[in-house]
C-alpha cells in the first residue's frame, strides 16, 4: 500500500553529490576543514531545484498585515515553531512537523508557508531548497487532497550523530560561528486516507538547526542522508 500514499519525508528527491551543505560546513567549522562533520554535511553548489519542488523564492511565506487576518489562514494545520533553545529538543519538534499534514483543511501553499515559518532568518546560512524539496507537486497535492489523506507523526529519539560530536571535541569554539547543531531524529509517521485506508513507517532525518544564545532555535537545512 505504499504506493498510495505520499510521505513529507523523501529526503532523496533531487539530491546528488556536491550539491548543498557548504553553508551548514561554514556553520560547523568557521570554514575549517573538519572531514568529519563535512562527510555528510555535502557542499551544496548551486542549488539546482529538483523537478516538481517549489522555489525558495515562489513559496508564499510572506506574513499578513498585522490585524487582518489569522495567522492559521496562512499556514492551516502546520504549528507554529515552539519558542525554545534546546537544539535537541527543537529538532525533535522540527521533524514531527515535517512528517506531518492534513490535506483535508490545509492548502499546499498554507503547508509551504508554515514550514518556511520555522527557518532561519539569516540567509547566508538558510538552505529552503532542501527543505521545501520534500514538497510534492501541486498536481500530487491535489490527488492527496481528493482522497483526504493526512499524517500525524511522533519523534521518538533525538541526538548528535557522531561525526559532529567529534568535530565539536576536536574544536570546541567552532560552534560559536553560526551556532547550527546536527541532529538525527528518529519516530513514526501514521498516514490515513478516505474510506479506511492506512499505514505507519519508522522515519528517521537528520537536520541542521540553528540555536544562537539567548534567541529561540530555528530549522537551518535537512541532510540529504541520514547521519548515524
Amino acid at each position: 500500500m505504499r504506493n498510495r500514499f505520499f510521505s513529507l519525508s523523501g529526503y532523496g528527491a533531487g539530491w546528488s553529490a556536491n550539491r548543498r551543505f557548504t553553508l551548514v560546513a561554514i556553520g560547523l567549522a568557521c570554514l575549517l576543514a573538519i572531514a568529519a562533520a563535512t562527510a555528510y554535511f555535502i557542499g551544496r553548489g548551486e542549488q539546482p531545484r529538483s523537478p516538481g519542488s517549489p522555489a525558495a523564492t515562489s513559496s508564499p511565506g510572506t506574513a499578513p498585515s498585522a490585524g487582518t487576518q489569522d495567522p492559521a489562514d496562512e499556514t492551516g494545520s502546520v504549528p507554529a515553531p515552539p519558542r525554545i533553545s534546546d537544539p535537541v529538543a527543537f529538532a525533535k519538534a522540527a521533524a514531527e512537523m515535517l512528517w506531518s499534514y492534513d490535506t483535508r483543511d490545509t492548502s499546499r501553499e498554507q503547508q509551504l508557508a508554515g514550514m518556511e515559518a520555522w527557518m532561519t532568518t539569516e540567509s547566508e546560512y538558510s538552505d529552503w531548497a532542501s527543505v521545501s524539496a520534500q514538497m510534492p507537486d501541486p498536481t500530487l497535492w491535489s490527488r492527496m487532497a481528493d482522497q483526504r489523506q493526512h499524517a500525524t507523526a511522533t519523534a521518538a529519539e533525538a541526538h548528535y550523530p557522531a561525526a559532529f560530536k567529534q568535530a565539536l571535541a576536536e574544536d570546541p569554539s567552532a560552534i560559536t560561528e553560526a551556532y547550527i547543531y546536527a541532529v538525527t531524529v528518529t519516530g513514526k509517521q501514521t498516514i490515513a486516507w478516505a474510506k479506511g485506508g492506512g499505514g505507519a513507517e519508522d522515519r528517521s532525518i537528520t537536520l541542521a538547526v540553528q540555536c544562537r544564545p539567548s534567541a529561540d532555535c530555528s530549522l537551518v537545512a535537512i541532510a540529504p542522508s541520514v547521519a548515524p
